[in-house]
């Protein structure tokens, strides 16, 4: 079945069929490879977009569902001056570790920062629990969210 997705702003029609993830399109249709597949079983985070505005577990939702929505990756966060505040602070915090984390831990504090763009710590962990890393200690990926808060929050005011 022919359909259309917007994936990072862009229209893409193509066939999809009734049992291929998002991630499956993704990945191996549209050779957008920064969505990362981990667990398969929606536990991980590595796959997580925004759909709609909303993070999703890409293995878990049947790409025919999404005909027509709007898809964030990682990538799509990039302005055209180059990465997101975000993106710049989680390489600058040495958050990126060996990186197989990193686009679904980007994309779900974007989705956080984007709703409250002044989180507690614990509000951040709290966003991040579905996101498992095992290089990092997850330290260094708070920092980064610190910093990014107090770089955008300049480049607000």
């Amino acid at each position: 079945m022919i359909r259309r997705l917007v994936v990072n702003g862009r229209a893409r029609e193509l066939d999809v069929l009734p049992h291929q993830t998002l991630l499956e399109v993704l990945r191996d249709t549209l050779g957008i490879f920064e969505v990362k597949e981990g667990c398969g079983e929606g536990v991980c985070g590595a796959c997580t977009v925004l759909l709609e505005g909303r993070p999703v577990s890409s293995c878990l939702v049947l790409a025919l569902a999404v005909r027509g929505r709007a898809i964030l990756t990682v990538r799509g966060l990039e302005g055209e001056g180059g990465l997101h505040p975000l993106q710049e602070a989680f390489v600058k915090s040495g958050a990126v570790q060996c990186g197989f984390c990193t686009p679904g831990l980007i994309v779900a504090v974007a989705d956080l920062l984007q709703r409250d763009p002044h989180p507690t710590e614990h509000v951040v962990r709290e966003a991040l629990s579905g996101n498992l890393c095992r290089c990092t200690g997850y330290q260094k990926i708070l920092d980064a969210v610190r910093l990014a808060q107090e770089r955008m929050a300049e480049a607000s005011s």
